[in-house]
């Protein structure tokens, strides 16, 4: 009887690590997933900025924030699109600014001719 309780202590204690090792694998797989979306929505971000109308969007709203100028600051906003500094990261280099610019813009309207039409009926975007 000690033999029978001792091994299936044996096979308890396996078969709890089993389950963590499939837990750590699930949350492993997960993570890969997360980080493969993140990049592929940053190909498709850059591949729709490429649109004629979409450069014009982003290149009218330039304008209107900053005049063109990646180092123009008003208050708490910096830079060719006047985002937040926060939102920079401590980054203030252009290509910093281009990629946030567009992952804010991507995020919250869905592309840049949105922007421009939230920013001409609102005149912020």
């Amino acid at each position: 009887m000690g033999n029978e309780i001792k091994n299936m202590k044996n096979v308890k204690s396996n078969l709890v690590k089993f389950i963590a090792a499939l837990a750590l694998a699930f949350a492993a797989v997960v993570a890969v997933q997360t980080i493969t979306n993140n990049n592929n929505s940053s190909v498709q971000t850059v591949q729709a900025a490429k649109s004629s109308a979409e450069k014009a969007a982003k290149r009218w709203i330039a304008m209107r924030e900053s005049g063109g100028s990646y180092y123009a600051r008003n208050g708490s906003c910096y830079g060719k699109y006047q985002l937040s500094i926060g939102y920079l990261g401590g980054d203030l280099s252009p290509k910093n600014q281009e990629r946030v610019a567009d992952r804010y813009v991507y995020g919250r309207y869905g592309s840049w001719v949105n922007a421009k039409r939230f920013w001409l009926a609102h005149h912020w975007y």
